[in-house]
């Protein structure tokens, strides 16, 4: 058998993990999902299913935006979401 991941940030967004406030999404069982934040993985499902890596990246630039981040550090800052597990998927 397979160790288990341990993923630092989230396998949709890219947020770090240990910034999460709720620590981590749901599976279906009720259990801390490993690999995705509680802003993309509810339940055992994405929050925003139908969204693409490019919609994730402009989702998480606006809201560094909102943070207060300069916008010309957003794109280094989510240039590898399309890289991340939930996307790199057929």
């Amino acid at each position: 058998m397979l160790a288990a991941h341990t993923y630092k940030n989230c396998q949709s967004c890219g947020m770090p993990l240990a910034r999460d406030e709720h620590r981590g999404g749901t599976e279906l069982s009720g259990e801390r999902s490993k690999k995705y934040c509680s802003h993309c993985y509810l339940n055992g499902e994405f929050t925003l299913p139908d969204l693409t890596a490019a919609q994730m990246q402009q989702r998480v630039q606006q809201k560094l935006v909102e943070f207060g981040f300069p916008r010309f550090l957003t794109g280094l800052f989510t240039r590898n979401i399309p890289k991340l597990e939930r996307w790199s998927k057929p």
